[in-house]
């Protein structure tokens, strides 16, 4: 087999890129930065990926300290792969390249999107000084995955997990959620059509979805 080509170059981008710049190297750490996920799961969340370049890809951030493997212990009893704590400093870094990309002309906000993708982008795109003042937990329900974003001192986490006494909960799908964040879709309408499931507070909801503006594309006169 061909070994890995390397930038041989003593620049620290070039070593970063030595480590995580392989192609799906970078979307592997992505759908880790929610948590620890099986095999299965992220053969899930990177359509086009095939089992053998997804086990090459675990393989090398493995080696390089980015990612290990661990099994969970029973009931689960599953072999998982999670990021160490210093691949887990990869997330502003992913963050601020998906926030930086968004402005592109040629992103396409049609093009199909990974759960955890999705929920990361809402962590790249939140307007924390419009969040100032606003302290909430919302607990987000998209399938069979959950996850809780807690809004505090014009900051953003979010976790994968069971909610604990939020403000309120959303159940619905990628389609549903993705209208209400990047049109003015009335909550009423997505409620009356079975597509949106809503508990409890209404203006926590309708508060925290204006929380992420789509950033203005670059100006052509911009990229000259």
């Amino acid at each position: 087999m061909v070994g890995r080509r390397k930038y041989d170059d003593g620049c620290a981008v070039a070593h970063g890129l030595d480590l995580v710049g392989e192609r799906w190297a970078l979307l592997v750490v992505r759908e880790l930065l929610l948590g620890p996920k099986r095999f299965t799961d992220l053969i899930a969340g990177l359509p086009g990926i095939s089992p053998d370049m997804l086990t090459q890809r675990l393989r090398e951030l493995t080696d390089a300290g980015v990612l290990r493997r661990r099994r969970l212990g029973p009931p689960a009893a599953a072999w998982v792969y999670e990021l160490t704590r210093w691949g887990a400093e990869l997330e502003p870094i992913v963050l601020r390249l998906a926030r930086w990309s968004s402005r592109s002309p040629g992103m396409r906000p049609d093009a199909p999107l990974s759960t955890d993708s999705l929920v990361l982008s809402l962590k790249a795109l939140f307007d924390g000084t419009a969040a100032a003042d606003l302290r909430a937990a919302l607990a987000l329900r998209l399938g069979d995955d959950q996850f809780v974003l807690r809004i505090a001192d014009g900051q953003l986490a979010i976790a994968r997990g069971e909610p604990h006494q939020p403000d309120a909960l959303l159940d619905t799908d990628q389609a549903t959620l993705l209208a209400l964040l990047r049109t003015d879709r009335p909550l009423d309408e997505a409620l009356a059509s079975g597509e949106l499931r809503l508990l409890g507070s209404r203006d926590v909801v309708e508060k925290v979805r204006r929380l992420f503006p789509p950033p203005a594309p670059v100006p052509l006169a911009d990229r000259s």
